[in-house]
């Protein structure tokens, strides 16, 4: 696990052990981020008890400043797989480089 914590934000992935779409999500940030070095804390979520008090719903969870930027009402936390549905339509297990560049800058994580 790498953590890194900066003034201005914290960037804080869970996820469940071996999750499938960890390298996915990873990607996607790295992507987002545009060669710019934010710290990123990487957490594994081990149980249902966690995730709750973490605030994952479902794996992996994207959390800045221990909000999730793409929170919706029907998601409750858990351990499950989570989909992302991207503006097209179609559904990934992580957020689109470009939703997370926006959410990044909107935030004030990114210029």
């Amino acid at each position: 696990m790498n953590y890194f914590e900066t003034e201005a934000s914290r960037l804080t992935v869970l996820t469940v052990p071996d999750c499938p779409n960890a390298p996915l999500i990873r990607e996607r940030i790295t992507e987002a981020l545009q060669g710019r070095a934010v710290p990123v804390e990487w957490v594994e979520v081990r149980d249902a008890d966690e995730a709750v008090r973490l605030g994952m719903s479902g794996s992996p969870t994207l959390l800045l400043d221990g909000a999730e930027p793409f929170a919706a009402e029907e998601l409750q936390a858990g351990l499950s797989c989570r989909l992302y549905r991207h503006a097209d339509g179609t559904t990934e297990g992580a957020p689109a480089a470009a939703d997370l560049h926006r959410v990044l800058t909107e935030s004030g994580v990114l210029p």
